[in-house]
């Protein structure tokens, strides 16, 4: 059969169509030849892959002339009708239609090319971000220069609208080198003048800027010009024969213009001179006698009918005060019962008189010491004035005929209790905080007394010399008290410690010390000895054992007062029911003392009590007077 397009119908794979990006598809139908209108030469007439490529073509074809067909809405009818090509005839499009037995294929009309209408003129430019520091490809020079777009700011200035890649406008990079800025930066922050960096100064002669007078002086030489050129080295005498054992010097010979003496000018010797004058005045005050000792004795007859003293233990009283067995029972104070007043500012120690408590002596910050007594009318009995400045502490001996007294004006005295002349005095040019008596008979003549200047000093009462020193404190002592039978003493001290000696050595054998632990700047034994009580100043009162170990005792601490800044002394009733300490506030607080139960707190006086006894409940405090009170 031959081929509607000429030759012979040759077996063989289908041609492949051109690639669908490549088609162009013309405004007018394809005209197919003549020999496949024919109806027995169609399709149909066609075997194998030719009918197939043949059908596939009809069917494209259809499409094309239906989609142009019906026009584009967007034109007018006369543009549409003037720009197609005419259509054939339906009849002559017959044979290209597919039978009803065949299949029915699916069919997609596909505009390849819509035409568009254009409404505005595009600019189709590339604009540029300011921005922008780099670009990718090469802009041409109405692109990188062309304005920018958007509105303009109206409350922007000028210099604001400028560019700007700093806060006080632009900043090119200048070709300096840094060495030569760095150079100039310092010749004018050190002299005062540099280069004008305006100018080259290569082709201009040199021109200053800032201290030009300067610049002429030093012939505009920069800092790294003017140093000080190095002088020659000091000579020194030179001996380096090692041999010579007496004549070696070596690297510690002396220079050759080395002066051993440094004297100076007459100006620095008038000086000089002026120093040494006030220093001498001041230690000429420090070394002044101690004021004049005196006595006033307060009642008309230092003497009874029967030539007996105040010292005397009274008794028509209704108190065995000779007897040295405590009480049975000890009760919780009830009421005042008496206010000694005579002191004029705070009273700064109470001790009772030794054994029988019949009388009173208590130290003041107004320089003196009075005696007291402490039944029947409960008068002032003598004062002792000898101090010029307060008094610190006080300490009778083991008869009470004798007591001692601290102050603040660096001396301690020695008293007589009746006569009130005093004995001796004692200083080691520095302020004692507290003093004691050795409680022994055998060692009445010695006491020890804790100074500001850290250490403990041991006194004989009959030389007047210091025979011991406890020098191992790191801070100023506090407190002293003999326990173990007075075979030992317990010391404590601001540096938050508590020490334990052994009489007349100066090592301390116990230390204790805590990180926890606060100062306790007083601390009690209790009256069967075997217990210490530390008031500490984290308001608290600490129980230590006062035999062998003395190992803090965890059950028993006594709580519930504030103490902090004050050194309330803390004491026991002579039966050891009761623990009582005064507190910041003016109130005494008593404990029992098997549960470390608070029992009573009771206002006592208008400002802190400092100062607490074993009798009925007598205090001191800060107001000036000492109160006693009586138990029901």
């Amino acid at each position: 059969m031959e081929h509607p397009f000429g030759g012979g119908v040759k077996e063989g794979p289908a041609p492949v169509p051109p690639p669908r990006s490549k088609l162009h598809f013309p405004l007018c139908p394809l005209v197919l030849p003549a020999a496949l209108h024919a109806g027995s030469a169609g399709p149909r007439g066609l075997k194998g892959p030719r009918r197939r490529f043949v059908a596939v073509m009809s069917a494209a074809i259809a499409a094309l002339a239906a989609s142009y067909g019906s026009g584009s809405g967007s034109e007018s009818d006369s543009d549409s009708e003037s720009s197609r090509c005419p259509l054939p005839a339906a009849d002559s499009l017959m044979h290209l239609t597919k039978s009803p037995s065949a299949k029915p294929s699916l069919a997609v009309a596909v505009d390849s090319a819509p035409e568009v209408a254009v409404k505005e003129d595009l600019e189709t430019g590339v604009h540029l971000d300011p921005a922008v520091k780099e670009v990718q490809y090469n802009p041409t020079y109405e692109t990188m220069f062309a304005p920018e777009f958007g509105p303009e700011n109206p409350f922007r200035t000028q210099q604001m609208a400028a560019p700007r890649n700093m806060l006080s406008g632009y900043a090119e990079p200048a070709h300096i080198n840094d060495f030569m800025f760095e150079q100039q930066r310092r010749t004018f922050a050190t002299y005062g003048y540099a280069l004008d960096p305006s100018l080259d100064n290569h082709q201009v002669s040199a021109k200053y800027i800032g201290s030009v007078e300067e610049a002429e002086k030093n012939q505009g030489l920069t800092v790294f010009e003017t140093g000080q050129k190095k002088t020659e080295k000091r000579k020194k005498f030179k001996e380096n024969d090692a041999s010579n054992i007496d004549g070696f010097l070596g690297p510690w010979a002396k220079y050759v213009d080395e002066k051993d003496v440094a004297k100076p000018s007459e100006e620095e010797q008038k000086e000089l001179d002026e120093i040494t004058a006030k220093r001498q005045k001041k230690g000429k005050q420090e070394e002044e006698k101690p004021g004049e000792e005196k006595t006033i004795l307060h009642v008309k007859e230092m003497y009874d009918y029967q030539g007996r003293s105040y010292l005397h233990i009274p008794q028509d009283v209704g108190v065995n005060l000779r007897s040295t067995m405590p009480p049975e029972k000890c009760y919780l104070p009830k009421k005042q019962i008496h206010v000694w007043s005579g002191h004029t500012k705070g009273v700064s120690a109470v001790r009772l008189f030794p054994l029988s408590g019949h009388l009173l002596l208590s130290c003041s910050m107004d320089c003196k010491i009075k005696l007291w007594e402490v039944y029947g009318d409960r008068r002032c009995l003598r004062t002792f004035i000898g101090h010029s400045k307060a008094v610190r502490d006080i300490c009778f001996n083991t008869a009470g005929t004798q007591f001692l007294s601290a102050a603040y004006d660096r001396y301690l005295k020695l008293w007589d209790t009746e006569t009130g002349q005093c004995i001796s005095r004692f200083t080691n040019r520095k302020v004692p905080y507290c003093v004691k008596f050795n409680p022994d008979e055998d060692k009445q003549n010695l006491f020890v007394a804790g100074m500001s200047d850290k250490k403990i000093v041991q006194w004989d009462i009959r030389s007047g010399e210091i025979v011991q020193e406890y020098d191992r404190h790191l801070g100023a002592v506090n407190t002293i008290v003999f326990v173990d039978e007075n075979r030992r003493f317990v010391s404590t001290s601001d540096d938050k410690s508590l020490r334990v000696w052994e009489w007349d050595i100066p090592v301390d054998f116990k230390y204790i010390a805590e990180p926890s632990m606060h100062s306790m700047p007083a601390v009690t034994l209790s009256p069967n000895g075997k217990w210490l009580a530390c008031q500490s100043m984290d308001n608290q009162i600490l129980i230590f054992g006062a035999q062998n170990r003395f190992r803090l005792n965890k059950k028993k601490i006594f709580k519930g007062h504030m103490v902090a800044g004050y050194a309330c002394q803390v004491d026991f009733s002579p039966d050891m029911s009761y623990v009582i300490s005064g507190d910041g506030n003016g109130k005494l607080n008593i404990w029992d003392w098997k549960t470390t139960k608070l029992y009573s707190r009771f206002k006592a006086h208008d400002k802190r009590p400092l100062e607490l006894s074993e009798s009925e409940g007598g205090d001191c405090g800060s107001p000036g007077g000492m109160r006693k009170m009586a138990s029901g």
